[in-house]
């Protein structure tokens, strides 16, 4: 018997991971998945919670009890809407760190994480969580800004300047997608001259369209010459696009997308999830 779809989703009880919990609640759902909910003790996080308690004293008891809430929360809510289970879990140590290392223990398929966004931008706090999962995580991982409020996405945009993983990487898209009868825009993206785009971009349609079997799929070579990541957020917001995907196995272009400065770039979307698709 295979093994459930598993989502976990780190949870320190601000607004931005709340929202994260939706999206990772209505996701499982339609993947009749298992959803963990996984909080890491810390006392920094603790005390804007209850300031009160200087001392951590009842730290874990109050901890357990906001997860049991919301645990309860989300049985109520998306149980009978096709979510196998919903399960929480407590650990302590370095948050980055112990996330990843349950992640690989329960074999999770998809992380989903909260960010502030750039409104409330602090480089130092949102590089040292967010961000860091996305680079060093091994697992598919979600993205969401804390006032991107769930609702079927109407459009996924998947952005690529094309790998051979692309194939595999557009199946999961296709299957999300199913679920929501979403369009698909599959996004070409280059920067090299205009002749060589082209026949690239011929290349991978003779390659990607027989193997694509969805038909609320568009192909679409952008050519962007100075920031890609700053093009590809205007790309969303023209193409009124409800999520960005992209592929990190090709890691010059994903460099190119993020990891020069991941933080601020990653910042540019705080208006849409971002899925990162690490395996297959």
């Amino acid at each position: 018997m295979a093994s459930p779809f598993t989502i976990l989703c780190p949870i320190d009880f601000s607004d931005c991971a709340l929202n994260a919990l939706e999206y990772a609640a209505k996701i499982g759902e339609k993947y009749r998945a298992k959803l963990i909910v996984f909080h890491v003790l810390n006392k920094q996080d603790y005390q804007k919670l209850a300031p009160l308690d200087l001392n951590g004293t009842y730290q874990e008891e109050f901890v357990r009890n906001k997860l049991a809430s919301l645990q309860a929360a989300v049985v109520q809510e998306s149980l009978p809407k096709g979510l196998l289970s919903c399960e929480i879990m407590i650990s302590e140590g370095p948050i980055v760190q112990k996330t990843l290392e349950f992640s690989e223990k329960i074999n999770a398929n998809l992380i989903v994480v909260g960010t502030e966004g750039l409104n409330d931008f602090k480089e130092q706090v949102f590089g040292s969580r967010s961000s860091r999962l996305v680079l060093q995580s091994d697992r598919d991982i979600l993205v969401v800004p804390r006032k991107v409020f769930f609702k079927y996405p109407r459009k996924l945009v998947y952005a690529s300047d094309y790998v051979e993983e692309d194939k595999l990487a557009i199946q999961k898209v296709v299957q999300f997608a199913s679920f929501f009868k979403s369009e698909i825009d599959v996004v070409h993206v280059s920067s090299r001259s205009r002749v060589i785009d082209k026949a690239l971009h011929k290349s991978m349609l003779e390659e990607l369209v027989p193997f694509v079997k969805y038909d609320l799929v568009n192909y679409v070579l952008k050519s962007f010459r100075d920031d890609i990541a700053l093009g590809l957020e205007n790309y969303l917001q023209l193409a009124k696009g409800d999520m960005l995907v992209t592929l990190s196995k090709k890691k010059d272009f994903f460099d190119q997308l993020f990891s020069k400065n991941l933080s601020r770039k990653m910042s540019y979307f705080i208006t849409k999830p971002l899925w990162v698709i690490k395996s297959f």
